[in-house]
């Protein structure tokens, strides 16, 4: 009798604990051939942008340290994927494809596909779950829909049954007795050719050990502090697991049992992980909310698309210093304090009225956490046009805002050094300062820093006025 001889097809999975595609082809028995495969092009217009990108070289790497550990290793090639998976059957022997679902809209269709091509060549095909704490369609409404509200989403998810504890990682993974050929990873051109990472570096530890660390430090401050904390960001009080989440370096039903166990609500942090599904519950039973609001009447919106204001956005110049820091955070680490991700949101689409299509696509390739369910549900969430959306009315004040959550400037001085002599009086609200005041800081505004590039009144009556009118004409819809 011929032995087995399993593919295990990582993707956004890489890591070795939790993994339930790994655990079922060791499980299984024979050979385990652990396998990434480069296909971008199967991803569409939402393949991984740059930033992205260099942390998936850095996870591959550690990826490829972890299994070498297991005297295992991974084959590397580039897609498209059913063809490379086609070739490394037909060079192994292999009888059996064993890989953990991913939900983007293009992927769902293409996976769909590989599966069926594969069972037809007679081969065993299994595929998980493990990056989410339930199945998208596990989730419904009592007539059998999809959720459109948060709170009711969540509320039933916490009726079903618990998510189950984490794999623990396989005691061997038994190597074939002759590995089939393999690419180098820089041979997949994943880091770019000019250095300009040096700041995620300094800011990151990139592999499955750096998110273990990140889950242990955060779940052993205690609950009130995360509440207290969480929207400041000039303290670390986030947990900033969404890039190791997102990668797969640590698994969702770890962070949500380790949280559990240290004694947190499902108020919290839990709900939090209730938001990562969903965005990905949406995603799934809504595949074109990337590119077109889930509020269909939306689509007529009468945005503008001033490339100037655009560019003075994305660097960081818009003359609203919490704005501004969040940007230039954005650019020097790959990640953006939530609260400021909504500020900033929200400016980009309320005051300067730029579609939010423009802004996700700049979140697309700058977050290192860059996920297509969570950057949609966001931007759709300030432009008012998706699931559990903010109001139109909601218009929010960046000086306030700047006031309220940093109010002694810190975060702003730590992205933004040019404002650092200004006191907390003026630091969120630089043009209001006194000649004297800004002389004796060394700031020259126009100069030094940017004036305002919008008046924040003008801004709020333009758009309560564009979604007024917007409104009146398409009552029925909108």
């Amino acid at each position: 009798m011929s032995k087995h001889i399993s593919l295990v097809w990582f993707r956004l999975d890489l890591r070795l604990e939790d993994q339930p595609a790994l655990s079922a082809a060791v499980r299984r028995g024979g050979e385990v051939i652990p396998v990434f495969i480069d296909s971008p092009q199967e991803e569409g217009r939402w393949a991984a942008g740059g930033a992205a990108l260099y942390w998936l070289h850095q996870a591959l790497a550690d990826l490829e340290a972890l299994l070498e550990k297991k005297n295992s290793r991974l084959i590397i090639r580039k897609g498209p994927a059913l063809e490379s998976l086609g070739q490394l059957i037909a060079e192994t022997g292999a009888d059996a494809v064993f890989w953990n679902r991913r939900y983007e809209p293009e992927l769902v269709k293409r996976d769909s596909l590989i599966k069926q091509a594969l069972k037809n060549k007679g081969l065993h095909v299994e595929t998980f779950n493990s990056a989410l704490l339930f199945e998208p369609w596990e989730v419904k409404t009592g007539s059998g829909t999809p959720f459109k509200v948060f709170t009711a989403f969540w509320n039933k998810c916490l009726a079903l049954p618990s998510p189950a504890e984490p794999l623990a990682v396989p005691g061997k993974i038994p190597s074939p007795s002759k590995w089939p050929a393999s690419l180098k990873l820089k041979d997949l051109g994943l880091e770019p050719r000019i250095d300009w990472a040096a700041g995620f570096r300094e800011s990151w530890d990139m592999t499955c050990g750096g998110a273990a660390k990140c889950l242990k430090d955060f779940s052993g401050e205690p609950l009130p502090r995360y509440l207290n904390d969480r929207d400041r960001p000039e303290l670390r009080g986030t947990s900033r697991l969404s890039p190791y989440l997102h990668f797969g370096q640590v698994s969702v039903r770890r962070a949500w049992h380790t949280i559990r166990k240290e004694g947190r609500s499902s108020s919290g942090y839990l709900r939090q992980l209730g938001w990562r599904d969903f965005a990905h519950h949406l995603l799934f039973h809504f595949p074109e909310t990337p590119d077109k609001p889930l509020r269909e009447a939306y689509a007529d919106f009468p945005w503008k698309n001033d490339n100037a204001l655009i560019k003075a956005w994305q660097t960081g110049k818009t003359g609203y210093p919490i704005v501004d820091a969040g940007m230039r955070e954005l650019w020097h680490t790959g990640w953006m304090h939530n609260r400021v991700r909504m500020v900033a949101a929200s400016f980009l689409v309320k005051h300067l009225l730029v579609p939010w299509q423009r802004g996700a696509e700049w979140f697309w390739d700058t977050l290192v956490d860059a996920d297509l369910a969570n950057n949609t549900l966001g931007w759709q969430w300030v432009a008012g046009c998706g699931a559990d959306a903010a109001p139109y009315f909601r218009v929010f004040n960046p000086v306030l805002q700047g006031e309220k959550f940093d109010p002694e400037g810190a975060y702003v001085r730590r992205w933004i050094p040019e404002l650092s002599g200004l006191g907390a009086k003026w630091i969120h609200r630089p043009w209001e300062a006194p000649a004297e005041i800004l002389f004796s800081a060394g700031i020259q505004l126009g100069k030094d820093y940017p004036k305002p590039v919008v008046d924040h009144e003008f801004a709020r009556r333009r758009t309560l006025a564009a979604y007024d009118t917007f409104k009146k004409q398409k009552p029925a819809e909108a």
